[in-house]
């Protein structure tokens, strides 16, 4: 039976060892741009909600705007017709 002997040296145990710190220090940083990722998608997320409940409010207002026009509308056509009545009338006269 032979048996191998692994060496390792100083040199490449500290190589090995700054691998190590570096991909650790990769998955920290990656970790941290992730949740500032996160927190920034949550915050947009926020401002769209606030955004689309603002334009459901203008489109809510715009809608009774423009009924109350529509309403004004009919409003000055029964009054024309009755102006132009009352015209008609004092012509007669």
């Amino acid at each position: 039976m032979s048996t191998t002997a692994t060496t390792v040296t100083v040199d490449e145990l500290q190589a090995l060892e700054q691998k190590v710190l570096r991909a650790v220090e990769i998955v920290r940083k990656e970790r941290e741009e992730r949740a500032a990722a996160e927190a920034k998608v949550a915050q947009l997320t926020q401002q769209l909600q606030s955004l689309r409940e603002q334009l459901e409010l203008q489109q809510m207002e715009t809608q009774d705007v423009q009924t109350q026009v529509e309403s004004l509308k009919g409003e000055r056509e029964n009054v024309r017709g009755r102006m132009e009545k009352l015209l008609e009338q004092l012509e007669t006269l």
